[in-house]
């Protein structure tokens, strides 16, 4: 028997989360086995969803650390996908600021030596601040695979509440060809 790839999908609230189902279906095509963390905000934004999407992945959705002592409910990852993510779970994430529970994990796998993809999505005001390049070559320094810019997500003027396209394929094939060469490694 082949043991299914556990990729950990890491969400922001921002509004390409809303496509996340079709996102976890896809990456299950693809042989993973999806884990769903969300920042709080993207939690409160799927709160009439988080059911189904458990039944989805078959794993619960998580948005808080667990107490110590608590048993884990997801198996190990092999990779992590985080997208969208916002301006401030990029520069959080950069800055080692882990409050949020995604944040935190996604922090940590850059220390376990995981394959991490992350897309970006903030509109063109956000990413002028100059935090953010900053934060973008940190976590590219670490070994994150940032989709940013061309041949990834390219920033939106301010006030257009939904990105023109958001590059979920791209991503998943980033986290496929990212694991297989860490598998490779």
């Amino acid at each position: 028997m082949i043991k299914m790839r556990t990729l950990y999908l890491f969400c922001s609230a921002a509004p390409p989360v809303f496509e996340v189902a079709s996102v976890i279906e896809d990456a299950q095509a693809r042989g993973w086995d999806v884990c769903l963390g969300l920042t709080p905000s993207a939690s409160r934004w799927l709160e009439p969803s988080l059911d189904g999407l458990a039944a989805l992945t078959g794993h619960p959705v998580r948005s808080d650390y667990k107490r110590p002592g608590d048993p884990d409910v997801w198996p190990p990852a092999d990779a992590v996908l985080f997208a969208p993510a916002t301006f401030n779970t990029v520069n959080s994430w950069a800055l080692g600021i882990t409050g949020a529970f995604v944040v935190g994990v996604a922090a940590e796998a850059i220390g376990k030596g995981l394959p991490i993809v992350t897309v970006p999505c903030a509109n063109a005001a956000y990413v002028r601040h100059p935090q953010f390049d900053r934060s973008v070559e940190t976590l590219r320094a670490a070994g994150v695979t940032v989709l940013y810019g061309e041949g990834g997500y390219v920033p939106d003027p301010p006030g257009q509440d939904w990105p023109s396209s958001f590059p979920w394929a791209l991503a998943l094939d980033a986290v496929d060809a990212a694991q297989a060469a860490h598998g490779a490694g």
